[in-house]
């Protein structure tokens, strides 16, 4: 069984995830895409009052916590010249959390992962990574091209246990002899820094050890998965500095095939007390 990652699911009792929907008819993914491209992209206060519960919490280091301070952010979006704009390209439900991978024009090119946590039918948690565009990259890929269709729903637990164990092994663990494991010899890769192939990937890891680039994954927040894409949210150090980890991985016959990532440092100040996690 596949489906389009983007495409908008409109039923009234219960996807194919499991997920209840919205009394509208919307669903997650609708509700999720609606925010970006209605709400913050157009302005669409309306939108954010039906749509978002009035104790949303923020995540997003720059916009102040709860639904006013949405509206806020949204009302200093629309002072941009150029205005902003969202183009959602893989979106991903998992229980009560979508995720959502798009290119958006904010403030320049950008790519972002959001993830919004749904209660009683309304956005109630968001969180997000942002990061420059790079159009140049080691792998001869964009940071966003590649395959969008999910496949495979009856293995999602499987695949999302795979991902898992890749990060505490490799990625936390630092057994860079474990890749072999979990990840394809013809891996495609789009993190823009880093070589195609999973030989590509050892050598990334390698040539950061013997630069004394401190590099690290501690803590993984959220693993969410949708068939054969497995999303996850992680903290560590990249170069010294505090960072945020956005992760998004195609899994391909047991072992991974694709993988994106935004990464963005943590920034020392933010706009509430909740934190990028």
């Amino acid at each position: 069984m596949s489906k389009s990652l983007t495409g908008l699911t409109l039923a009234t009792t219960l996807s194919l995830t499991g997920v209840a929907v919205a009394a509208e008819g919307l669903s997650q993914k609708d509700l999720a895409r609606g925010l970006l491209e209605q709400g913050l992209a157009q302005g669409d206060r309306g939108f954010i009052m039906d749509h978002v519960a009035e104790g949303y919490i923020q995540h997003n280091p720059q916009a102040a916590d709860r639904r006013q301070g949405l509206l806020d952010f949204v009302d200093f979006i629309q002072t941009m010249d150029p205005p902003m704009k969202v183009t959602p390209l893989r979106m991903i439900t998992d229980g009560a959390y979508t995720v959502v991978h798009q290119e958006s024009e904010f403030f320049g090119p950008k790519v972002i992962i959001d993830v919004f946590r749904f209660e009683d039918g309304k956005i109630a948690e968001h969180w997000d990574s942002i990061q420059d565009r790079v159009t140049e990259t080691a792998n001869g890929r964009t940071m966003t091209d590649g395959a969008t269709e999910i496949a495979d729903l009856d293995k999602t637990e499987a695949n999302k246990a795979l991902v898992q164990a890749l990060v505490a092994d490799v990625l936390i663990g630092g057994n860079i002899e474990k890749i072999d494991t979990y990840i394809r010899p013809d891996y495609r890769q789009h993190n823009p820094y880093v070589a195609d192939t999973r030989d590509g990937l050892k050598q990334f890891i390698t040539y950061l050890a013997d630069s004394n680039i401190a590099f690290g994954y501690e803590k993984v927040h959220l693993t969410l998965g949708e068939g054969n894409f497995v999303f996850t949210q992680s903290e560590g150090i990249y170069d010294g500095a505090a960072t945020a980890f956005y992760d998004l991985w195609r899994v391909e016959d047991g072992k991974i095939a694709e993988h994106w990532d935004v990464v963005q440092t943590i920034p020392e100040e933010f706009a509430h007390d909740n934190g990028m996690f």
